[in-house]
C-alpha cells in the first residue's frame, strides 16, 4: 500500500450523526475514495490527558459524551473494533521521540472520533484507536506528537486528526441565530488556508500572535490542535489540499484537509441544510 494521506475534519456536535448537512455527504464520499486502511488513529479534541495515552481495546465502546441532545443519538452504536497492535506501535514511536506514552486498555471511542467515522466507515470494519491530547503543552507538543507518528501513514494506518477549525461556544450559545458569519470566522480560516497551501509551519504554530483574532476563533485550544497533529504526521513539504469549507451556526468552521500524497481531490459534497457543530 502507498502512503495514505493524513486528515483534518472538523467533527461538529453530536448531532452531525443524525444532521447530517453537507459534511456528512462530504465525509462519506472522503471514505469511499481513499484505500481502505489498515487502521485508523483519531486525534480528538475530547479525550485529554496530562501525557500522552493510547487506547487499546479490544472492542471499544461508543462514548456519548454529551448532555441534554436529541434522544436518538443517544442509541447510535459505533462498533468498531478496537487496534491494540496500532496501540503498542504508537507508543513505541511516541517512546523513541521521547514522548512517552501510556497505553490506556479501556478507552472507548468519543464522539469526536465516532461521529466522522459514522459516515466516513458506516460498516465499522477498520479497527480503531485513539490518541490523547494534552492542550496545556500548545501547538508545537502536537504538531511533534504528529512528526513521530509519520511513519504510520506509509503502514496502511489513515492518521485523522478531529476539532473544529473555528470553536467558540460562547458565540454558539449566547449570540442568538447568526445568518450571517462574523467577519473574523471567513478571515480566520481564510488565514489557516493561505499557511497551510505554502506551507507556512513556522507561522501555523505562531498562529496565537498571527493569525487574525485566534483567541476569538479559538477561546481554548483543545480543538485545534488535532489540525496540527495531522500537518507534522504527514512528513515535511506535505500539500494540502482543502476538501470542505461549511461554516455551521454562523461561527463553527467546518473545515477539512487532507495532507501529503497520494493527494485527495476535494470531494463534491451532497445535500443542503446545515449540520450542527460544537
Amino acid at each position: 500500500m502507498s502512503r495514505l494521506p493524513t486528515l483534518f475534519v472538523s467533527h461538529g456536535a453530536p448531532t452531525l450523526a443524525i444532521e447530517p448537512g453537507s459534511t456528512g455527504p462530504m465525509l462519506g464520499a472522503l471514505g469511499r475514495e481513499l484505500p481502505l486502511p489498515k487502521a485508523i488513529l483519531v486525534v480528538s479534541a475530547h479525550w485529554e490527558t496530562a501525557a500522552p495515552e493510547v487506547s487499546a481495546a479490544n472492542s471499544p465502546e461508543t462514548i456519548h459524551d454529551f448532555w441534554g441532545f436529541p434522544r436518538p443519538l443517544y442509541s447510535i452504536q459505533y462498533r468498531a473494533p478496537g487496534a491494540p497492535a496500532l496501540a503498542r506501535r504508537v507508543k513505541d514511536l511516541l517512546d523513541a521521540a521521547a514522548l512517552p506514552a501510556k497505553i490506556d486498555p479501556r478507552r472507548g471511542l468519543d464522539h469526536g472520533a465516532w461521529v466522522p467515522l459514522l459516515f466516513m466507515y458506516p460498516s465499522a470494519d477498520v479497527p480503531v484507536a485513539q490518541l490523547s491530547i494534552q492542550t496545556h503543552l500548545g501547538v508545537q507538543h502536537h504538531y511533534a506528537l504528529g512528526c513521530a507518528l509519520a511513519p504510520l501513514a506509509e503502514e496502511g494506518v489513515l492518521i485523522v486528526g478531529s476539532g473544529s477549525i473555528t470553536h467558540n461556544l460562547q458565540e454558539v450559545f449566547g449570540g442568538g441565530p447568526r445568518p450571517v458569519a462574523p467577519e473574523y470566522v471567513d478571515a480566520f480560516r481564510d488565514w489557516i488556508a493561505e499557511r497551510l497551501a505554502s506551507e507556512d509551519v513556522e507561522s501555523l504554530l505562531d498562529y496565537r500572535r498571527r493569525a487574525p483574532d485566534a483567541a476569538r476563533a479559538h477561546p481554548t485550544e483543545g480543538h485545534f490542535v488535532p489540525l496540527l497533529f495531522a500537518l507534522g504526521a504527514a512528513g515535511s513539504h506535505a500539500r494540502a489540499t482543502r476538501l470542505h469549507d461549511e461554516v455551521t451556526f454562523g461561527v463553527i468552521g467546518m473545515d477539512a484537509y487532507a495532507f501529503g500524497a497520494p493527494v485527495v481531490r476535494p470531494v463534491a459534497t451532497e445535500g443542503v441544510g446545515s449540520a450542527a457543530g460544537s
